[in-house]
């Protein structure tokens, strides 16, 4: 679990914060505001159960404390149709909870397809991690983001056109864990 939790810190600080990804990571992740823990929960119950914890967490956290919470699931959804099937029942744990108002859960997993695009598509690449996870966001931490950076709905095909300008081999060098890290 341990190399789990190292790989998804090297990720955030070469990929996420190094390529700027997201233009907010950098900060609250240098400020030791970012809690990355890990899952080893083998059924739907015991996950959707850690994030009820996490968010609980959170939610008696100030912001200055834990801004995010990223959770490394290590034992299952491997499969991106079984990850994506999972998210159903995370929004519906946020909508049961009342936490959708306060919280959102962002995606991230080794083989992210978003819909429409070719698995080998390396604009794909922008949510592609290490690991499986479930990242918890305040919605105060994106509201505060977005009035402060200009032009927030560019970052996603920033992002991709990034990534397209990689070649291959930097590519791979990125994203070793991908199946298919674009073509």
């Amino acid at each position: 679990m341990e190399d789990a939790e190292q790989q998804i810190r090297q990720w955030v600080e070469r990929i996420v914060i190094g390529l700027n990804l997201c233009p907010f990571a950098g900060t609250p992740y240098k400020n030791g505001q970012v809690r990355i823990t890990v899952s080893s929960a083998a059924t739907s119950e015991t996950l959707l159960n850690d994030l009820r914890n996490e968010l609980v967490l959170l939610q008696g956290s100030p912001i200055e404390t834990v801004e995010t919470t990223l959770i490394i699931v290590v034992a299952m959804l491997s499969n991106f149709d079984d990850y994506n099937q999972f998210l159903d029942q995370v929004d519906q744990l946020l909508e049961a909870e009342a936490w959708s108002d306060e919280y959102q859960v962002a995606s991230f997993h080794p083989n992210y397809v978003f819909e429409g695009t070719r698995a080998s598509d390396p604009g794909n690449l922008t949510n592609s991690s290490p690991w499986p996870i479930l990242h918890i966001i305040r919605e105060a931490s994106i509201d505060r983001a977005l009035e402060e950076y200009p032009d927030p709905e560019a970052i996603p095909r920033r992002n991709i056109r990034l990534l397209k300008s990689l070649s291959r081999q930097e590519r791979r060098g990125h994203f070793p864990w991908r199946e298919s890290p674009g073509g």
